[in-house]
């Protein structure tokens, strides 16, 4: 079980990608915590920002290979949401 609310929701994402996301309908994108599901996201975003969710998507990003030099590595897996706001509704991020 989850305690706090600020515990589920991690980090905006600021990308080119989530920017053309807000663009283009009322959503924002945020890292959230991998074991959290649709329902405590949206009650999270619901009391931290005291906005009305509409509909909440999540998907699961996996982890990349990245090298540096002669050094091999991969980047973290982590889960990202995209929620839908409710007409009239706004974060400012």
């Amino acid at each position: 079980m989850i305690g706090n609310y600020r515990d589920i929701i991690l980090a905006p994402v600021i990308t080119e990608k989530s920017s053309r996301i807000a663009e283009t309908g009322n959503r924002i994108v945020f890292k959230v915590r991998k074991d959290a599901n649709k329902t405590q996201i949206k009650q999270a975003i619901e009391k931290i920002y005291n906005v009305k969710v509409t509909k909440v998507n999540t998907l699961n990003v996996k982890p990349k290979k990245k090298r540096v030099g002669r050094y091999e590595g991969t980047t973290s897996a982590y889960k990202k949401a995209i929620i839908t706001l409710a007409e009239g509704s706004n974060i400012e991020l």
